[in-house]
């Protein structure tokens, strides 16, 4: 996989690095969505930046990288393919984000039809992700697997780049706010509550973990403080 990246020209610059671009790519579904919104914005689109915004001071767009790929181990395909990964200036910190674009399109398998006569490989992955995040095995099996493993490929480029933070969060363009009750779920498994007024919620972690679920035009969103501490993706692998 190169690392060699290349500035984009406008959304349809991001068609060619899905994984199907013909099927992938249509209007009112989240890969063309969630590229004409960040294309638009130049720089974070306004519900996201809501998301980072402290003490008043307004996040900067370091780095976004469409369709950026995250190894996990024992993935058959290799990666987790994060629809957008970006860097973000948040007052003094850094952020590791990794954003899940989402229209009305489910966030794939529950964990339970996953991990059906899962093979090793798919074993020794999920025991991998539920260390970095924290958490206790067995899982749940009314959990989506992609929000797991799209919340361990934030924490695993968090600590590459060496940033103060890592983010998982879910770029809603579903007026209804469709899945918002699976990323409750998710949320719950670290005993934390989501509230559909749009909200990041800090986890503690290594680095600190933030996720949240951002909307257009839902106006002003909750914020929580950094965390300072640590330890604790979808199918698009």
């Amino acid at each position: 996989m190169s690392r060699i990246y290349v500035p984009t020209r406008g959304p349809e610059d991001w068609q060619r690095l899905l994984a199907d671009p013909e099927l992938h790519w249509r209007e009112g579904y989240s890969a063309m969505s969630l590229a004409q919104s960040w294309e638009a914005a130049h720089g974070l689109p306004a519900e996201i930046a809501a998301l980072f915004r402290r003490d008043g001071i307004e996040p900067e767009l370091l780095l976004a990288l469409p369709e950026h790929q995250v190894p996990l181990p024992g993935a058959r395909r290799g990666a987790s393919q994060c629809d957008v990964f970006a860097l973000i200036r948040a007052g003094d910190h850094t952020v590791a984000a990794a954003i899940e674009g989402k229209v009305d399109e489910s966030f794939g398998p529950l964990l339970g039809d996953w991990r059906r006569g899962a093979s090793p490989g798919k074993q020794e992955r999920l025991a991998f992700i539920a260390d970095l995040l924290g958490l206790t095995l067995p899982l749940p099996d009314d959990v989506h697997y992609q929000l797991l493993h799209r919340t361990a490929a934030a924490v695993i480029e968090a600590r590459r780049f060496k940033t103060d933070e890592a983010a998982m969060i879910v770029h809603s363009f579903s007026p209804t706010k469709k899945w918002f009750d699976a990323f409750e779920r998710f949320v719950g498994l670290f005993g934390k509550q989501a509230n559909r007024g749009g909200d990041i919620i800090a986890l503690s972690g290594h680095p600190p973990v933030n996720v949240g679920w951002a909307t257009p035009h839902a106006g002003v969103l909750q914020t929580s403080p950094p965390l300072h501490g640590r330890p604790p993706e979808g199918e698009k692998m």
